[in-house]
């Protein structure tokens, strides 16, 4: 049995998110770009499954399609107003959905499908058919709000999915953890009342949204406590992963005692990300799933489902991805990350490093 599902489309990779340079709408002072305009670029997802194929990781995975999630999926989180909203601006070969979130021409229609293959992933991962899966999905959704776009993110993909579960397998509590660099503000949104989903975020402060932190916000009325924000300092780098992950997101979710574990898994914490400022390489992500797949083990039968997220450095991010499958998977290839020993050499220094830790610390004893 091929135990790790792999969920993609080529379609995903079709969607047009604009034209910018970087983070920067083309016009003004901007002068157009040389190659990619986005930084949302469908590149840096196709190499990695690029890069699977070629190291012979692909072949040892159940890999799978999904049907697009359909108007009853959707209308869990988002309203008919918002939907309509969208269709009708895709159909008009697409503009602004709203901030950092422009569309074009069939965006709609690729944004169900990149829900849709969450959604598949989760179902297969409750389904048994797969111990844990993978969902190669674009756009993103962390940053959708009901009824709002935001940050390339268009559907609220991973909690459309977690719906759906919690609707057709009376699906009890979830956990999401969010590494993504950027704050996973649309799930906090989504779940800040509720206690039935965790939602754990570990971003670089102060990044995206521009300004937020989130240290304070540990959820609303029946969800306070059921809310946990970690900032890290920008160029924190492996270290303070790993030892945030140790001291808070590992004690949370046992503590919790999910039935499900989902993960915002972007990868633009990577140290050449041109959209943040950290330091992580891919034995960071390689060392963050093998914690939740070790922790899923343990609290829920290794139902584990990763959902890709964030990650705009097109050379870098195939290896941390290849790194992070590998570590789900149980399987290693030839493969050799180019730039580990070089980003290694790039970590900041013991104060820093234990500087950092005793801001995890402070944080733990006000979220745990």
């Amino acid at each position: 049995m091929k135990t790790t599902g792999f969920y993609y489309d080529e379609t995903c990779f079709w969607h047009v998110a604009g034209s910018y340079v970087g983070p920067l709408p083309i016009g003004g002072w901007v002068q157009p770009p040389s190659g990619s305009s986005h930084a949302e670029s469908p590149e840096t997802k196709r190499r990695l499954k690029n890069l699977m194929d070629r190291s012979g990781l692909t072949q040892k995975l159940n890999v799978n399609g999904a049907s697009p999630s359909d108007y009853e999926d959707l209308r869990r989180i988002h309203p008919e107003s918002y939907l309509k909203k969208f269709k009708e601006l895709s159909d008009l070969n697409g503009g602004e959905l709203g901030p950092n979130a422009s569309i074009g021409n069939g965006s709609f229609e690729i944004a169900c499908l990149s829900s849709g293959l969450v959604s598949q992933a989760v179902e297969d991962v409750m389904l048994g058919k797969v111990i844990n899966a993978y969902a190669l999905c674009r756009p993103p959704g962390h940053h959708c709000l009901p009824n709002e776009a935001m940050g390339f993110c268009f559907l609220a993909n991973i909690p459309i999915a977690i719906e759906k579960a919690k609707a057709k397998h009376n699906l009890g509590r979830v956990a999401v953890v969010d590494w993504d660099v950027h704050h996973g503000n649309g799930t906090q949104h989504i779940y800040l009342e509720r206690d039935d989903v965790l939602s754990i975020s570990l971003h670089q402060e102060n990044c995206f949204p521009p300004g937020y932190s989130g240290a304070n916000d540990r959820g609303v009325g029946k969800g306070e406590g059921y809310n946990i924000n970690i900032p890290l300092l920008p160029g924190s780098g492996h270290d303070a992963y790993i030892y945030a992950f140790e001291q808070i997101v590992l004690p949370a979710l046992e503590a919790y005692k999910p039935d499900l574990i989902i993960v915002a898994c972007g990868y633009d914490a990577n140290a050449v990300d041109p959209l943040a400022r950290m330091q992580a390489h891919s034995n960071t992500f390689r060392a963050m799933t093998t914690m939740l797949k070790k922790a899923a083990e343990q609290l829920c039968e290794g139902r584990l489902v990763l959902a890709h997220e964030g990650g705009y450095a097109e050379s870098y991010v195939p290896f941390c991805g290849l790194a992070t499958m590998e570590a789900l998977s149980g399987h290693k290839t030839d493969v050799e990350d180019p730039l580990l020993k070089f980003i290694s050499l790039q970590q900041p220094s013991a104060d820093f490093v234990e500087y950092q830790k005793q801001t995890i610390d402070q944080l733990k004893k006000t979220v745990l």
